[in-house]
C-alpha cells in the first residue's frame, strides 16, 4: 500500500484517523502499532515477522544493556550481539546476492528484499547505540517501541526518525485542531507533489530511458526527467509522511531543503534526504574519527561513508560508484575548490552542482554501468545526433510541465505564499490553502482513477 493510492486515501487514512481521535490516550498507540502492522503486511505479509523479530530482538537486548550499562564489558557485547544481528538480517537480505555474485557463484538464490527494511534497521540500530551510549534511556512499553519502528507514515520510505526525535512524544503529545490542519495541508501537498508532477514527468524518463536511440537532446532531457522525478517523488513522500506525524501528535525531522537550489555539492547534501546524512555523519563519520585524525583519515572515513552511502541505495557496482562519485568531489571540494568557489557567482555555483549531481542521477537510474556509459555517450554528443524529432516531440508535449517543476523545486512556490499571506486577511488566507487542498486532493484522485502509473522510486532501497 502506498499513500497515493485510493485505498489508503479513501479508506485507510481516514478510518484510522477517525478511529485514533475516538480512543482514549492509552489506547492511540495501540491502535497506531496495529494499523502500522496491516499497513507493512499489505504489501509483505511474509515479511512482517522478520520486522517484528527484529523489533522485539532490540527492545529486549536495550533493556539488557540498560540494565548492565555499569558493567561496560556486558553492555558492549550486548551492544555487538544486536549490531550482528541487526546488520546481519540486512546483509542477508540485501546484500547476499550482490556477494555472492561478486564472489562467481551464479546459482545462489538471492531472497527477496523486505520493503522498508534498510529504514527500519537504521532506525533500531540509532536507538540501540544512543541507549548504549546513555543518550536516551531503554524504552520498558514494546508497544511504544514497535509504534516507533514500525510506524506506518516513515516505515517503508522514511525519512529516518531518530529515537532521540520522538522520545517523549511516545508517551506524550499534543493534539490540536492547529496540527490537523498544518498535518493535512503537508500530506496534500506531498500527495500534489507526488501524482500531478513526479508521476508525469516519471513518464518521460521511462520513454527516453527505454528508447533504441537517442539524440543528445533526448539524452538531456531523460536525465533532467529523472532529477526532477526523484526528487518531487522522494520529498513528496516526505512531506506526506510528516503531514501524518503533524495529524497524530508527531513533530519528524524534514529529509529535504531545497536541494536543487545548492550552490556546492557539500551544500547538497545538507539538504538531500537529510535524516539519511545525519544517520551516516553521527553513527559512521564521527565514531571513525570524522575529520579530528588528519587528512589521510578524513579522506579514508569520506570514503567509507560515501561507498557505504551508496550500498545503502542498492547492493549492486553501479551504486558503489554512484557513492564513490560523490566521495570525489566532496573530497575535491573540501581539500581544493570551497575556499576558491566562494569567490564564484551564485549561477556559477548552482549550475556546477546541478551538473554534477544531473550526471549523478544517471548512475543511479540506468539498470547497469553499461546502460549508464551509453547514456553519458548520447548526453556528450558522442556518435548521436544532437537532436532528432523524438527529443523534439516530446520536448512540445512537456513544455509546460518542465517549467512549472524547475519552478517548484526552487523557494520561489513558498515566498510566493508567505507574501500573499502577509497582505491578505489571516482567516481568507486559511479559507485559500483549506480550498486548494481540497481541490488538490480532487484532482489528485481523478488523476488516480483515471491512471494506473503511480511508481514510488524509492521501494528499491
Amino acid at each position: 500500500m502506498v499513500f497515493s493510492s485510493l485505498l489508503f486515501l479513501i479508506l485507510f487514512l481516514p478510518i484510522t484517523t477517525a478511529v485514533y481521535y475516538l480512543l482514549p490516550g492509552k489506547g492511540k498507540n495501540l491502535l497506531l502499532l496495529a494499523v502500522s502492522l496491516v499497513f507493512y503486511a499489505w504489501g509483505e505479509p511474509v515479511h512482517i515477522f522478520l520486522m517484528l523479530l527484529t523489533t522485539v530482538y532490540t527492545w529486549a537486548l536495550s533493556l539488557l544493556l540498560e540494565k548492565f550499562r555499569a558493567r561496560p564489558g556486558i553492555a558492549k557485547l550486548l551492544l555487538i550481539l544486536c549490531l550482528v544481528f541487526s546488520l546481519g538480517t540486512l546483509g542477508y537480505y540485501k546484500y547476499s546476492g550482490f556477494l555472492m555474485n561478486a564472489l562467481g557463484s551464479s546459482n545462489f538464490q538471492a531472497p527477496a528484499l523486505p520493503i522498508g527494511i534498510s529504514f527500519y534497521t537504521f532506525q533500531a540500530l540509532s536507538y540501540v547505540i544512543d541507549v548504549y551510549r546513555g543518550d536516551v534511556k531503554a524504552q520498558k512499553s514494546w508497544v511504544n517501541f514497535a509504534m516507533y519502528i514500525s510506524f506506518f507514515p516513515q516505515l517503508i520510505a522514511g525519512p529516518i526518525v531518530r529515537y532521540t526525535d520522538v522520545e517523549t512524544q511516545l508517551g506524550s503529545r499534543t493534539h490540536s485542531r492547529k496540527n490537523i490542519y498544518r498535518g493535512i495541508r503537508r500530506f496534500t501537498m506531498g500527495l500534489g507533489k507526488k501524482v500531478l508532477l513526479a508521476n508525469q514527468i516519471g513518464m518521460l524518463w521511462d520513454i527516453l530511458s527505454g528508447a533504441a536511440h537517442l539524440s543528445m537532446l533526448g539524452a538531456w532531457l531523460g536525465a533532467i526527467a529523472f532529477s526532477l522525478q526523484i526528487y518531487f517523488d522522494f520529498s513528496a513522500y516526505s512531506d506526506m509522511a510528516i503531514g501524518m506525524g503533524q495529524i497524530f501528535g508527531f513533530e519528524f525531522p524534514e529529509n529535504f531543503r531545497y536541494p536543487y537550489l545548492s550552490g556546492s555539492v557539500t551544500e547538497f547534501w545538507r539538504r538531500w534526504h537529510i535524516t539519511l546524512g545525519t544517520w551516516f555523519r553521527e553513527y559512521v563519520y564521527i565514531p571513525l574519527g570524522g575529520n579530528r585524525k588528519g587528512k589521510r583519515r578524513l579522506l579514508l572515513n569520506l570514503l567509507i561513508v560515501w561507498a557505504l552511502t551508496g550500498l545503502w541505495h542498492g547492493a549492486d557496482w553501479q551504486f558503489l560508484l554512484w557513492g564513490v562519485y560523490y566521495f570525489a568531489f566532496l573530497a575535491l571540494e573540501k581539500f581544493f575548490l570551497l575556499g576558491k568557489m566562494e569567490k564564484w557567482p551564485l549561477f556559477a555555483r548552482r549550475l556546477y552542482t546541478i551538473l554534477v549531481v544531473v550526471f549523478g542521477w544517471v548512475i543511479f537510474a540506468c539498470e547497469d554501468l553499461t546502460a549508464a556509459g551509453d547514456f553519458y555517450k548520447a548526453m556528450l554528443g558522442i556518435g548521436v545526433k544532437f537532436v532528432d524529432d523524438a527529443a523534439l516531440f516530446q520536448l512540445s508535449n512537456y513544455a509546460l510541465l518542465l517549467p512549472i517543476l524547475l519552478v517548484g523545486a526552487t523557494d520561489l512556490p513558498k515566498r510566493c505564499a508567505h507574501c500573499l499571506r502577509q497582505h491578505i486577511r489571516p482567516a481568507l488566507f486559511e479559507k485559500v490553502t483549506y480550498g486548494a487542498c481540497i481541490l488538490t486532493t480532487w484532482v489528485c484522485v481523478a488523476f488516480l482513477v483515471a491512471d494506473s502509473y503511480n511508481p514510488f522510486l524509492y521501494f528499491r532501497f
